[in-house]
């Protein structure tokens, strides 16, 4: 039989799923949300240590009552306050509404950790082209137990990561944005009109996620990390864009129309956003530090910034004294905590951290301890590597978001391992590692992914497959997905499993036994 052009270019396309409506995908991200109330906001008082919080919530929830009651955090008995104010002051909204209890502490965050699922789908499909993928980074994410633990906290941790997964959706609808915009230049013939290629006006994505950023670093200061590795990548993104479209002069026209609205938009709103947050200092008088230039703070007078004013003078130096607090929080200065890990602790989660433990009158064990779901977390590295590969060897852009956010988290830790460090500073590491697994489950089920012509088998790209070849796709589609759907079955029995560590469940010493899996763990 003759093939004609038509049947030629038929056989040699990718074999393609018909696209289907939005409902299923709204309907997926409703199911999630439902899921992630269900999970999170049951028995949500509990634990509580005879009735005040458990672990650093001690911290937290004092300054937000604070802020409650006088709105500034100003009491020195707790020590100098090292965070900024944004979490607290979110965390302070449940507090006036449910009151100095621990749904009133804890209702904000739980509510954030179901947007945090919802978040991670709808960055997995986006990235895929695939509901599937989407509903499994859901899926992961629901069962995650670092995820589980931290969003029924009262810590800051989870707020981070809402604003940060917010931050990369936003910058992956900048993305598209100007994918489109750039197809439309060249469709109609003028991308060659300037050497530095086309103006991409005001892109309001890239906006969203810079004032996004800003609420990360208004959360903890490990925000920086984050503007820092996403503006880079965003800036590399603008130069590939702009060299792949046939731009003249690529690298001139990244200088010059990209760069300066970028750093405005990833670094300077950012710092708007966070000095805003610090408006309750600003118009206090009793704030931390809120008088020290004019009580005649040696160190102050030490600077030589007279020309500023006083209210500037006082928030440097509270911030050279935060800044103090964390350069000392060092095991060579003596700190040292039973339940303390390392960076390379948090890739399989090797080093547990114990956030409640007591016992019932009968005998039984109530106790929270943080751990990532082990079917996830134990395939970190292979994940991880899978996704340099990717990105590196078959310029597979997908994988950016996984590793450089997991990078981002992970890397500067890094520098000073020295410095005292738990396990949930790897909150914001299981997103994008949950992203990295949902991707590789739409790779093994070869489901709606889409496929560029380095993922389709030669045979299949000459047109040369055939009934046998076609066979031979189908089987391998029907096994991935088993894989991967026996995967996700088994991360949901997981999580199931470690739920009563999780919660606080009372348990016998016997099935908290059959629960410790390594040596770290206690």
């Amino acid at each position: 039989m003759t093939q004609t052009p038509a049947t030629t270019a038929t056989a040699a396309a990718p074999r393609q799923r018909p696209q289907r409506g939005p409902r299923r995908w709204w309907t997926i991200l409703a199911t999630l949300g439902v899921l992630g109330l269900l999970s999170r906001l049951p028995w949500l008082s509990h634990p509580t240590d005879d009735g005040t919080p458990v672990f650093d919530e001690k911290h937290y929830v004092p300054q937000s009552w604070q802020i409650v009651r006088g709105g500034i955090e100003d009491n020195p008995g707790y020590g100098l306050i090292v965070h900024p104010p944004l979490a607290k002051h979110l965390e302070a909204l449940g507090m006036a509404v449910f009151g100095n209890n621990p749904w009133g502490w804890r209702i904000v965050v739980a509510l954030l950790a179901v947007g945090v699922i919802l978040l991670i789908a709808a960055t997995a499909r986006r990235l895929s082209g695939s509901d599937w993928v989407g509903l499994s980074a859901g899926v992961l994410a629901l069962c995650d137990g670092i995820l589980f633990v931290t969003g029924r906290s009262a810590m800051l941790d989870h707020f981070q990561v809402f604003f940060v997964v917010l931050a990369v959706y936003l910058l992956l609808r900048d993305h598209g944005e100007m994918e489109r915009r750039f197809r439309r230049v060249l469709a109609e013939g003028r991308i060659g009109d300037r050497p530095l290629g086309p103006r991409l006006g005001f892109r309001w994505w890239r906006f969203a996620a810079g004032v996004a950023l800003g609420c990360a670093l208004a959360v903890k200061w490990s925000g920086l990390y984050y503007m820092a590795f996403f503006g880079v990548t965003v800036v590399a993104l603008d130069w590939w864009r702009r060299r792949r479209f046939g731009v003249e002069r690529p690298f001139l026209g990244t200088v010059g129309r990209d760069c300066l609205p970028g750093f405005a938009s990833i670094v300077l709103a950012p710092l708007v956003v966070y000095l805003l947050s610090w408006r309750s200092w600003f118009a206090s008088e009793t704030g931390v530090f809120r008088h020290e230039a004019e009580a005649g703070n040696d160190q102050i007078a030490s600077w030589g910034l007279d020309f500023l004013p006083d209210t500037w003078l006082n928030f440097i130096y509270y911030h050279v004294s935060v800044l103090g607090f964390h350069s000392e929080l060092t095991n060579s200065n003596g700190h040292h905590h039973p339940w303390e890990s390392k960076p390379w602790d948090w890739l399989a989660t090797t080093r547990a951290l114990l956030y409640h433990s007591s016992t019932t009158a009968d005998g039984h064990r109530e106790t929270v301890l943080l751990i990532g779901t082990p079917a996830m977390w134990w395939l970190s590295v292979p994940v991880l590597l899978w996704g340099l590969w990717r990105l590196i060897g078959r310029r597979d852009m997908r994988w950016l978001v996984p590793v450089v956010g997991y990078a981002a988290g992970f890397l500067p830790w890094l520098l000073n391992v020295d410095r005292q460090m738990y396990l949930f500073y790897a909150t914001n590491l299981a997103p994008f590692l949950i992203i990295g697994l949902a991707l590789c489950l739409g790779q093994v089920s070869g489901w709606s992914l889409r496929k560029t012509t380095r993922d389709v088998p030669d045979a299949a790209a000459s047109g040369q497959v055939g009934v046998v070849g076609e066979l031979r796709v189908l089987v391998l589609e029907r096994t991935g997905m088993l894989v991967a759907v026996a995967y996700l079955v088994l991360v949901v029995w997981m999580f199931l499993f470690f739920l009563p560590i999780f919660t606080g469940m009372p348990i016998t010493d016997e099935q908290w036994q059959l629960r410790i899996w390594l040596p770290g763990w206690t």
